[in-house]
């Protein structure tokens, strides 16, 4: 997918930059698209659910519940499907299988990276988590360890790419800004030019 940056400058003594790999769902077809993957994704985790309950309905789920009828529940045509497939396979395979799907279901399938600067704190950069179950991997870094902000070029495999790195004191090696993302130089200059005057330049 196309990468997108995003420049925001809420006062003077801040910046943020966020470049982002995710469908923008600007047209009503990608909206609605949006829209149903997500429903399908809801779907899909309620089918896992009501299928490991399927697994247990003798010993849990026999009795009328005071909130789901779960007895019209398995005599449903879907509720007999689920029974059928929870009572011929194996917990153990049904379990390895329900834990790839549920790891589909919450993938979010794009990674968002940002980089914001504050005058006189100091830059924090933030790389998104593969999954909606876990946060975003995040570092501050205070002013007083800044050294500087470059951009580097590097090998990756047999192309030379661009990388927007700071320069942090004491440290060995450089801080990576946007590392798995990798923007092209234009939108690395432009994240350059607007760090560093949030940082150092004073001026309008």
């Amino acid at each position: 997918m196309p990468l997108h940056l995003i420049s925001r400058r809420p006062s003077p003594t801040t910046a943020s930059f966020t470049v982002s790999n995710a469908s923008r769902h600007t047209s009503t077809a990608a909206k609605l698209f949006f829209h149903f993957q997500f429903l399908l994704r809801w779907i899909v985790f309620m089918g896992v659910l009501l299928l490991h309950a399927a697994q247990f309905r003798q010993a849990f789920f026999i009795q009328d519940g005071a909130i789901v009828p779960w007895p019209a529940v398995w005599s449903s045509p879907l509720g007999s499907f689920v029974c059928r497939i929870a009572d011929t396979y194996n917990f153990i395979a049904i379990a390895l299988v329900s834990a790839l799907v549920i790891f589909g279901v919450f993938r979010k399938g794009y990674t968002e990276e940002s980089l914001l600067v504050i005058r006189g704190l100091g830059i924090q950069t933030s790389t998104s988590s593969p999954t909606y179950l876990s946060k975003a991997a995040t570092r501050f870094i205070p002013t007083t360890e800044i050294q500087d902000i470059v951009i580097h070029e590097a090998f990756k495999g047999f192309e030379v790419r661009f990388y927007l790195a700071v320069v942090v004191v004491g440290e060995p090696e450089v801080v990576v800004v946007f590392p798995k993302l990798l923007p092209n130089r234009a939108k690395l200059e432009e994240v350059w030019r607007g760090s560093r005057h949030c940082l150092y330049d004073s001026k309008p």
